[in-house]
Parts: C-alpha cells; sequence; structure tokens
C-alpha cells in the first residue's frame, strides 16, 4: 500500500461489511470523494485503489473485514476483467450476503468446499453488482495466471518483465496492461506485496527482520523497511511491537 495524504492500497480485495446493529458510521476517502458506510453496507476496495478509514461520527463504528486475493476472483471469472464497484460502497443485499462467509471467518474458519462455494457466490455478486467490466476486453488469461504463478515460485530471485515475458509466451507490455486489468495491480507491487506478506509470516515464526527481509527476496533490511513502511504507515519493528501488545 503506497500512502498519499494517508491514503493507502491493497494490491487485494478488501471486503468490509458494515454489522446489523452496530453504532455508528464508518467514512473514507475513496476515488476523490467522501464515503460513508452505514450498517448494512458492504465496502468493496478494488486493488490498488487509494483509500483511508475512520469513524464518521463520535459513537464510532463496528465492523469486519477480509482480504481477498484477486486470483481467486478470476479462478471463478476465468479471465474476465475484475469487476468495479463504483464508489467502492454498495447497499445491494446480494453482495452483502456473499461477503459474509468471509467476514464471518474470523470466528469460524472454513471448509475447504465451503470457501469453494463462498467464491463462486461472491465473484457472480461482485460482477452482477459492478456492472460492466472496465478495462481492455481481448485479454490472454493464461498468459497472466503464467506470469503469476512464475511470480509466486521466484519472489526470493530479481524478477524483471522479461523474465515474466518469457514464463507467459506473452509479449511483455501486453502483459503488463493484461496483468493489472486481471488482478487489479501491477506486477511489480504484486511481488513487492506477495514479499511483505512472507516477510511477515516468517517474522511471525521466529526470524529476525534481517533474515526475514533476505528469504523473502528483498535485497536488504532498509530496501524492505521502506517498501513495508510505505505499504502499511508504520516499520516493521513498531508493526511487531503492536501486534505483541495486542496478544
Amino acid at each position: 500500500m503506497d500512502q498519499k495524504n494517508g491514503q493507502r492500497a491493497n494490491a487485494d480485495w478488501v471486503i468490509r461489511s458494515v454489522q446489523p446493529g452496530g453504532a455508528g458510521v464508518q467514512s473514507f476517502h475513496y476515488a476523490g470523494s467522501m464515503r460513508h458506510g452505514l450498517p448494512g453496507n458492504t465496502l468493496v476496495l478494488h486493488p490498488d485503489e487509494l483509500h483511508d478509514g475512520m469513524a464518521g461520527t463520535d459513537a464510532g463504528f463496528r465492523y469486519r473485514m477480509a482480504y481477498v486475493d484477486p486470483s481467486l476472483i478470476q479462478n471463478v471469472l476465468g479471465g474476465e476483467p475484475l469487476p468495479f464497484i463504483a464508489g467502492g460502497l454498495s447497499s445491494d443485499p446480494r453482495l452483502f450476503q456473499a461477503s459474509e462467509a468471509f467476514v464471518q471467518a474470523v470466528d469460524f474458519s472454513l471448509e475447504t468446499l465451503e470457501e469453494q462455494d463462498a467464491l463462486y457466490d461472491l465473484a457472480m455478486a461482485l460482477r452482477a453488482v459492478g456492472g460492466s467490466p472496465r478495462g481492455r476486453k481481448r485479454l490472454d488469461y493464461r498468459a497472466a495466471e503464467r506470469a503469476r504463478a512464475f511470480i509466486l515460485e521466484h519472489l526470493h530471485t530479481c524478477i524483471t518483465l522479461e523474465m515474466l515475458e518469457h514464463a507467459s509466451g506473452r509479449e511483455r507490455w501486453s502483459l503488463s496492461r493484461d496483468f493489472r486489468t486481471l488482478y487489479g495491480t501491477s506486477p511489480y507491487r504484486f511481488v513487492t506485496l506477495r514479499r511483505l506478506d512472507r516477510f511477515r509470516a516468517l517474522v511471525l515464526e521466529g526470524f529476525t527482520l534481517v533474515d526475514a527481509a533476505l528469504v523473502a527476496g528483498f535485497h536488504d533490511q532498509s530496501h524492505m523497511t521502506r517498501h513495508f513502511t510505505r505499504c502499511y504507515g508504520v516499520p516493521p519493528m513498531r508493526w511487531l511491537e503492536r501486534l505483541r501488545a495486542a496478544r
């Protein structure tokens, strides 16, 4: 996530469900405007769209949130451009219902088949509520998926667009455009966010910051720290201290 005037952007879908019966309003800047989520609404933040979040009233607010890898939605859509929810906010009950399985999973883990069913329902709801998908109509999904798989297998190396071109069989600039349309973010940002995911997992396993940064694929600790701070708004040590304090 890059910060800009306090805003950040994820490489995954962010699904937030403002709980019925909850108090307050969830406000956030998104796509150039201030939005206000009310109980019963669903916030759907498209990958790489800048956003923030705050209480809209002094009463505060309650919500559940899930991060969904765009590739999981693509497994269902099979190469369609990612649906886009205008304004990042929906009152459509289809989307609210389809997102419930994921936002409630913090309390009840999903069985494999249950998760697969829920992914299908969510993809169909996003497609229905999002309307006509934006982006180019002619996309090479197979090539983009080969590039994504290559990235995940080679996070520890210095990945270049030339390498992705070779792995995918798709001309590099066409691949770059397709990747953005299908997964909502650029190849480089996808690489960086996946490395940060790996880094956080390693730190929680007991790796030092230096070792975790190198194993995750960063040049050194300072390289990782720059990206971590831009993404999450705090340096890794402060993130770790907050995590330990919350336990």
